[in-house]
């Protein structure tokens, strides 16, 4: 195949599928994108936690999930809860989940996520090598390398992540991290010093960066129109035009005009492409069902606050604190805090109990930080798969492939999951294994549990 004489229409206007847009121009394929909402990431690309934790990639699947069950069942304002929820899907997601809870499985998954997180942390600085610094400003990129420190104030707790970075090094996959003592913690850190007291040490990893994903989705945006790309907001998906295996069209509707003429009468247009690529975060969940294809997909519900912190005493290091499962990411004069998981609960409202309790852990960490009376505040849906692993494959429809399924990494492995797709697509080999993100690998347990 010869992606330049080829179109692509990429659904999906987020970090994934700007990242997806970006990597398949650079093949030099023509590439349009096609996104419901009316500006590039402004679902859950907008205000998540914007670490790029590429070496804390650890899955949520993993053996002490199953004995936290009854707490996170009866805890209602712990870092994560679930609302159990009689519906098909939720219940064929929670039992391929549960399957996923072994040592052997979540060890696995951890060596395919470093090595993916890896490749995105090489893709995504060759990207921002040299941005222009007016396209930085306008875009609101805020990218620096500074570091991650995670803080943890119970003895057990260090132990077991000392334990993980044991393991991870022991993959010799370059994985540079230091378990630190309180002391050297807020030496690390000095704005870390009113905690000092409650912490018992921490891990330090200096490769990490920080970006904020909106920002990086305008400046992808800018790019992809720099190189003569096509992007329509708007616009939906009402469906789509099969042909024996192939997808020859989308049924797209304008948002806007139905708004203005009432659903009934805005017109259908039919848009064609050579090649579609699914990347439209949960959303993706409901447009693969037009394609024939099945995702296991559940949206992790999760909430942040951003606070100006010009005048305050901010981390300069990105930090994340353990008790709490919150992290804290400086971009520029702005301090993001993000965490908690919600399963079971597929909507972006802002609950004005979660959003009290990240201020009061905020507070608890880093109280001159700034004014938590004016936060920003956020909730996103991160679209995850049972067993953590993005899906970057082809579907039922040998035309149609997916880049889906990133979880809570959707930042951290954007870069490298697009890098995979623009190998599968040109039909080359890989610089990862592809069968650890293809569906039939996502979909082994979850078929077995339904």
């Amino acid at each position: 195949m010869n992606p330049q004489t080829k179109h692509v229409c990429v659904i999906g206007a987020g970090i994934v599928g700007l990242s997806t847009a970006w990597r398949l121009m650079q093949d030099g394929w023509q590439v349009s994108v096609i996104e419901e909402s009316a500006a590039p990431g402004l679902v859950t690309s907008y205000a998540n936690g914007a670490q790029l934790s590429y070496s804390y990639v650890a899955p949520l699947a993993e053996p002490s999930a199953l004995s936290n069950l009854p707490k996170w069942l009866l805890k209602k304002d712990g870092p994560l809860r679930i609302h159990p929820s009689l519906s098909p899907e939720f219940l064929r997601w929670g039992l391929s989940f549960a399957s996923h809870c072994t040592t052997a499985r979540a060890h696995q998954t951890t060596r395919d996520l470093l090595g993916l997180g890896y490749l995105s942390r090489r893709i995504l600085r060759k990207w921002l090598a040299d941005v222009p610094a007016s396209w930085a400003a306008s875009a609101g990129l805020d990218y620096r390398t500074n570091g991650k420190l995670v803080v943890f104030r119970d003895p057990a707790a260090l132990a077991t992540a000392s334990t993980q970075v044991a393991y991870q090094r022991s993959l010799d996959v370059g994985c540079e991290q230091y378990v630190l003592s309180a002391a050297e913690c807020v030496d690390k850190e000095p704005a870390l010093a009113d905690m000092q007291s409650k912490l018992v040490g921490g891990i330090y990893t200096p490769s990490e960066d920080v970006v904020d994903s909106h920002g990086l989705c305008m400046y992808l945006e800018r790019l992809i129109v720099s190189r003569g790309g096509e992007l329509r907001y708007d616009t939906r998906i009402t469906d789509a035009v099969i042909e024996g295996q192939r997808c020859v069209a989308l049924k797209l509707k304008s948002q806007s005009a139905a708004l203005d003429e009432g659903d009934a009468s805005a017109q259908v247009e039919e848009y064609k492409a050579d090649f579609f690529v699914v990347a439209a975060g949960l959303s993706s969940r409901e447009l693969l069902q037009k394609f024939g294809t099945r995702a296991p997909l559940l949206g992790l519900k999760g909430f942040s606050i951003t606070l100006d912190c010009e005048h305050g005493i901010a981390p300069s290091v990105s930090i994340t604190d353990s008790h709490h499962k919150i992290v804290f990411a400086k971009l520029g004069h702005r301090l993001r805090v993000a965490g908690m998981v919600d399963l079971g609960r597929e909507n972006r409202d802002i609950e004005a109990p979660r959003i009290a309790a990240l201020i009061k852990q905020s507070q608890d960490n880093f109280p001159e930080a700034g004014d938590y009376s004016k936060v920003q505040t956020w909730a996103g849906l991160r679209p995850a798969t049972p067993s953590g692993r993005p899906i970057v494959d082809q579907t039922v429809c040998e035309n149609v492939y997916a880049n889906i399924g990133h979880g809570t990494l959707g930042l951290t492995l954007a870069a490298g999951s697009a890098d995979l797709l623009a190998d599968k697509m040109a039909g080359r080999p890989s610089s990862l294994p592809m069968m650890p993100f293809s569906f039939k690998a996502a979909q082994e347990f979850s078929t077995a549990a339904s």
